[in-house]
């Protein structure tokens, strides 16, 4: 999956450029409507196992990263409807982002960047990017999602990282039917074994516990319990 699987034309924001830009409110979510699944942090997990499913992907690098499903079929986001606005209670922090995205040149030195292709985009109405030289209000918002996303995003990586360290995470490949009987099947997808929780290691579970983490273990557990929610969705949309 890739990263910037929302962005056609990426650019580094400028004020000397883009200095004009204006964002239209109320644009929809139509962006994001052929992906059934996005990238998710740790910060967002107690909000996300209310409504998605939480697994983890393998990465080209062997490493794993943390996933909402938001649909069962490829090309398919079961939370955009027919009028391309997100229909949940909770929208994932990399959709919320979106037109915007950062850009790491230097480490711990963040560049904004915009898909320049976004719908929201235009020259005319809406919420203005710069006042002379200088950010807006409403892009110092945006800036700071951005710089918010970028902190808790280490923390969802090394939180990955020792679920990969302490083996805690296995392979789920699912098969969901409907009640037409027309089946999907779910592979690739890795889940926190409960059984493999149990026996760890007394040390390594306080270090869960003391770091807050394990809490996220149990909210992915029980997040699973909306596989059925997805297929209820997936029902109504056939209907």
């Amino acid at each position: 999956m890739a990263e910037m699987m929302f962005y056609n034309k990426l650019v580094s924001l400028d004020a000397k450029v883009h200095g004009d830009l204006r964002v239209k409110p109320g644009m929809g979510v139509e962006f994001a409507s052929k992906t059934n699944s996005v990238p998710v942090v740790a910060v967002e997990f107690a909000d996300l196992a209310r409504e998605f499913p939480i697994v983890f992907v393998k990465g080209s690098d062997d490493l794993f990263m943390p996933v909402a499903l938001l649909g069962l079929r490829e090309n398919e986001n079961l939370f955009v409807n027919a009028e391309n606005k997100w229909d949940g209670r909770y929208l994932p922090a990399f959709i919320r982002r979106y037109p915007f995205v950062p850009a790491e040149v230097k480490q711990g030195e963040m560049v904004v960047c915009i898909d320049e292709t976004a719908a929201c985009f235009n020259k005319e109405e809406g919420e203005t990017l710069f006042d002379g030289d200088q950010p807006t209000p409403f892009l110092q918002g945006a800036i700071g999602l951005l710089q918010e996303y970028q902190q808790t995003a280490l923390r969802t990586q090394e939180f990955s990282k020792k679920l990969q360290d302490f083996n805690l995470l296995v392979e789920s490949n699912a098969e969901i039917k409907t009640p037409s009987g027309e089946s999907f099947r779910l592979s690739g997808l890795f889940v926190i074994d409960e059984k493999r929780l149990q026996v760890l290691d007394k040390d390594r579970v306080h270090a869960l516990f003391a770091s807050g983490e394990l809490g996220l273990i149990y909210a992915q557990m029980l997040s699973l319990g909306n596989l059925q929610r997805l297929v209820e969705k997936l029902v109504a949309r056939m209907a």
